[in-house]
């Protein structure tokens, strides 16, 4: 039964904001189903009142007339049909964005956690973003160095490009991202030069958004102590969702990261780094979600549309015509028994442009970092590298280097 409070009436059909409802008629997993509701709309904002008088917030994810199905962000312990209270506020999900929210740490929806003060928004930006007409787009050129020669040699990556870490379980993936934020910086397009720009440049216009999902309370702290002790920590916003934490928070832990990256890139001019790991944590809450939803699951129990999820991620990187700014993304995988046919690495490689492949045998090797050069690629690296960008001969280099490494494979395979 819905309790209306000061709220006007409205037209049949239509949703009062501000109606409360004490209609829950279930909970499955991080979903609660509500009844006879007005006019409920896709992906809005509701707050969930416990008996206890604790607040919660969750998002409707799918509506059938009456009915309503929500996914509660911060779990649904202690939601029951007797005493929990239901309010749409008519709103999408929002984040506030600001450029003081670099060099502080937040947790996977976007509160400080960094016992900082409280950040004055500039803005409050929908999380999924806004659609960019393709018209609009630019075409990913000039470098970020990251400081690993066999990427930026080999796999040069291009400021708006989108290119993923492949690696595994037991592999450096999580330090070779700390060693990307501390030695990263842009590569400024020069007139005239054959060197490659020594330590980056235009540092003032570089800016890293690190978001880490499903991580332990180790691999947290080792983050935020790396980014702490280098000094690296000034240009960085981070985000951080907890293996403990509720597993729907990872569903909107990478796009309140974009969102942030989309501020800083388009409204402050800056060319921002997107890292975000581990995608596939991600992809096993939608795969939970799916399971919750009860929908017919696809390949290896995830849900069809895992492609069209993803995609709406990744393709928030890239360069606009008229903005200074630019968002390149290094979204980190690990491949489940290091099976690069998984459906999360092998859907992530039909959308990138890409892949940077971190190489058991090599770990075992005591090769660091061990990233296989072979079956790395870099798509775009030839809008990156070359005369005025990085050297005049960075392409023969890197091709020369590239058949250095197959030569001593090919005569092993005429054994």
């Amino acid at each position: 039964m819905g309790v209306a409070q000061n709220i006007p009436d409205a037209e049949e059909g239509t949703l009062e904001i501000g109606m409360e409802y004490r209609t829950v008629s279930g909970v499955a997993g991080p979903l609660v189903i509500l009844d006879k509701v007005k006019g409920p709309k896709f992906q809005e904002i509701v707050n969930i009142r416990l008996g206890d008088g604790t607040t919660r917030r969750g998002q409707v994810l799918e509506v059938d007339g009456e009915k309503a199905v929500v996914q509660v962000f911060e779990g649904t312990s202690g939601i029951d049909n007797k005493f929990t209270t239901v309010q749409f506020t008519g709103e999408v999900l929002k984040t506030p964005v600001s450029l003081d929210m670099l060099g502080r740490i937040f947790n996977g929806s976007g509160k400080p956690i960094d016992n900082g003060p409280p950040i004055l928004p500039e803005a409050y930006l929908d999380i999924s973003g806004s659609s960019i007409n393709p018209s609009e787009r630019t075409y990913p050129e000039e470098m970020i160095q990251t400081g690993i020669s066999t990427i930026d040699v080999m796999n040069s990556i291009a400021r708006g490009q989108k290119i993923p870490l492949f690696s595994a379980a037991g592999l450096p993936h999580n330090e070779i991202a700390a060693q990307i934020c501390r030695q990263a910086g842009l590569v400024k397009r020069l007139e005239k030069s054959d060197n490659l720009l020594e330590g980056g440049g235009e540092e003032d216009n570089f800016a890293i958004v690190f978001a880490a999902m499903g991580v332990n309370m180790e691999t947290a702290q080792f983050f935020k102590r790396d980014f702490e002790e280098n000094g690296s920590m000034e240009r960085v916003t981070l985000f951080l969702n907890l293996a403990n934490d509720p597993t729907i928070e990872r569903i909107i832990t990478p796009r309140i990261a974009l969102t942030t990256a989309e501020y800083l890139a388009y409204e402050c001019g800056k060319h921002v780094l997107v890292i975000l790991t581990d995608m596939s944590s991600y992809a096993d809450a939608l795969r939970e979600v799916s399971a919750a939803r009860e929908e017919v699951p696809g390949r290896r129990g995830y849900p069809g549309y895992m492609y069209t999820d993803l995609a709406t991620i990744y393709e928030r990187a890239g360069r606009i015509e008229g903005r200074k700014g630019s968002i390149t993304q290094i979204p980190i995988l690990t491949m489940p028994n290091d099976d690069i046919t998984h459906p999360t690495p092998d859907l992530t490689g039909y959308i990138t442009e890409g892949q940077i492949y971190i190489d058991r045998q090599l770990y075992n090797r005591q090769i660091y970092p061990p990233i296989n050069v072979l079956p790395s690629l870099s798509r775009l690296m030839k809008s990156a590298i070359g005369e005025g960008m990085t050297r005049k001969d960075h392409s023969d280099v890197s091709n020369q280097v590239c058949s250095m490494q197959i030569m001593p494979l090919e005569r092993m395979s005429r054994q």
